[in-house]
């Protein structure tokens, strides 16, 4: 009985573990969420195993630290220790708190450096992405589907639709289709910008007069929402990016689309669009 009430108390456990974990299976930040963002990305199933060995590590840490500490506390007490020792060097300690933090610094750097080199070395790319950042919002250029072209404002709250993100949702989302590499050129035309997927994995730094690169492969189709994270003035928290990820077949369609109405030839005026008012705030 004993054994089954301690299975059922671990099963209850992990099912709250997962239960919580599962809020988290989504494509952007929930309120209470525990956890980071579900991977959507070779990248960010890298960077996840990364995250979780040095939870494991820090954690270790942690509790050797706390168990040190309680020893020390009972052991050399004014009562369990009345006569306090006068040893000023011990060989044996000065060693191992020299030796083991520098194994600890090379089982991290080992992962970190072969995560550093996946995340900057950009494979073959299926496709490339121009992304400039300006005050306040995104442009997209599609060089290898005609030039395509255009502007990514986020929809003011008067003007939000039923189901529409707060913050997060966008005039003209990025599409890109499943299972591709895209190759991200990212870049400012004012100040400094960062565009951020957490999905992804990726964070990119636009830089003005720097052409920046990146890239990213989305593995399950939906809507991803991500924001600009590096400070840029007054409207810094309104310029959301969400980038929807469809089958193949489905971009190709809205290629055929975006062409008419983002082509050489089609509608640009979105590209020179001003801000919407209400994110002038």
């Amino acid at each position: 009985m004993k054994r089954l009430s301690a299975r059922a108390a671990v099963g209850a456990a992990i099912a709250f573990v997962y239960g919580m974990a599962g809020q988290a299976l989504a494509n952007e930040p929930h309120p209470w969420q525990l956890g980071l963002q579900a991977p959507a990305s070779p990248v960010k199933d890298q960077l996840d195993s990364f995250h979780d060995l040095l939870l494991v590590i820090i954690t270790a840490i942690t509790l050797l630290v706390l168990a040190l500490l309680v020893y020390v506390c009972v052991r050399f007490s004014a009562k369990n220790n009345p006569t306090p020792s006068r040893t000023s060097h011990n060989t044996i300690l000065e060693v191992a708190w020299t030796v083991i933090p520098v194994v600890i610094l090379i089982v991290i750097a080992v992962p970190s450096f072969r995560v550093l080199y996946f995340l900057e070395v950009v494979p073959k790319a299926d496709m490339t992405i121009k992304v400039t950042g300006r005050q306040w919002y995104w442009d997209y250029e599609y060089p290898d589907q005609g030039n395509i072209a255009f502007s990514s404002y986020m929809i003011p709250e008067s003007d939000l639709k039923p189901g529409q993100r707060r913050l997060l949702e966008v005039d003209n989302r990025v599409v890109v289709p499943v299972d591709t590499t895209v190759r991200l050129q990212v870049t400012a035309g004012d100040v400094l910008h960062s565009w951020a997927m957490p999905a992804f994995g990726v964070k990119k730094d636009a830089v003005p007069g720097r052409l920046n690169e990146t890239w990213f492969k989305a593995e399950r189709e939906g809507v991803y929402y991500g924001q600009c994270s590096e400070i840029c003035g007054v409207n810094h928290g309104f310029m959301p990016i969400a980038v929807e990820v469809v089958s193949k077949e489905k971009f190709n369609e809205w290629v055929q689309k975006a062409k008419v109405a983002f082509g050489p030839q089609g509608d640009r005026q979105l590209a020179q669009a001003p801000a919407p008012a209400a994110a002038q705030r």
